[in-house]
């Protein structure tokens, strides 16, 4: 009698975990990015990669627009196991310091030089940074080269930036560099700037185009001025945590998805640049190019302050620098 019980039991038990443990696992990836932008267009990509891999095994899904919270939030909520992936770009100065060297003005020049410094400092730099943290990079993507906009005047030289308030991430490096500039800059959520320069909270802003396009900025904006002061990559970032519960093989297929998915990035960005430019233009902005060795001599505090306050600042400069050609 007892052991039919006992078997009774056992089939109960099996028929309920049957359900649970054939239900496809979701991975969630929330992101900032509007619709149109880059930094939909690479998750998705992403997404695509990853979903083709995996196939029954588990599901990336997709939230931009800051559905699952802005920058700040989404990276608690990786800690919390609350989403799966976020992406990341100025945000991560305040993460860790390292990350600051990429908010230092013109040090990037182009997309060649981010991958070699991406080869020489990836591994043993910013994943030991962000580890340290609880946190790992699993794929390098981006969100460009970023311009001003504004509803004063032009900005041709740093002097022009005078008194504008200018919205910023929330990066302590980035509101350093708009001060010296004689700007007043506005930390401020990307979610909020549409409503803010609508309504005359603040004069401008600064963006890649492809930000500056999908978040329809140029309907609220009179100038552009293509400046070209940071180039800021973006992380695909996991907590190591939760990322290290996955099954092996899923893990291994979302670091190759985020590996393979930089070069579409890259060329998507690129493509971007000259296509967004065009329509910007069309759409009524009035744009003009800065001269950026001003721009550049008057950036020079800027490195100093980084070298001297941040651990090992100055050497990170140096490496970064010496891998420009």
């Amino acid at each position: 009698m007892k052991r039919t019980v006992l078997l009774a039991t056992a089939t109960i038990v099996a028929s309920l975990a049957t359900p649970a443990l054939a239900e496809k696992l979701v991975l969630k990836f929330g992101h900032v990015g509007k619709p149109g932008s880059l930094f939909e267009t690479s998750v998705n990509e992403f997404a695509r990669c990853a979903n083709d891999a995996l196939g029954d095994k588990a599901e990336v899904q997709t939230f931009g627009s800051s559905q699952l919270g802005k920058d700040k939030e989404l990276l608690q909520k990786l800690k919390l196991g609350q989403i799966s992936f976020s992406l990341p770009s100025s945000v991560m100065s305040s993460v860790t310091d390292e990350f600051g060297v990429f908010e230092m003005p013109y040090i990037i020049k182009d997309r060649d030089h981010m991958r070699r410094v991406q080869g020489k400092m990836m591994d043993s730099v910013f994943q030991p940074a962000v580890a340290a943290k609880g946190y790992e990079i699993i794929g390098l993507m981006e969100n460009g080269f970023r311009n001003i906009t504004n509803n004063t005047r032009p900005v041709n030289k740093p002097e022009d930036l005078a008194g504008i308030k200018l919205r910023t991430p929330k990066g302590a490096w980035r509101v350093k560099m708009f001060k010296l500039y004689g700007a007043n800059p506005t930390p401020m959520a990307f979610s909020e700037v549409f409503t803010a320069l609508k309504t005359g909270v603040i004069d401008g802003q600064e963006n890649p185009y492809a930000q500056i396009w999908s978040a329809k900025f140029q309907e609220v904006q009179k100038y552009l001025s293509v400046t070209g002061h940071v180039y800021t990559p973006a992380y695909v970032l996991v907590a190591k945590e939760h990322f290290a519960k996955l099954p092996a093989d899923v893990q291994a297929a979302l670091k190759q998805c985020g590996k393979d998915s930089q070069d579409f990035v890259y060329k998507e960005a690129a493509r971007l640049e000259e296509d967004l430019l065009g329509k910007l233009k069309a759409g009524g902005i009035a744009v003009n190019t800065a001269d950026k060795d001003a721009f550049i001599a008057a950036s020079k505090p800027i490195y100093e302050e980084f070298a001297s306050s941040v651990k090992g600042g100055q050497e990170l400069i140096d490496t970064v620098q010496s891998l420009a050609k």
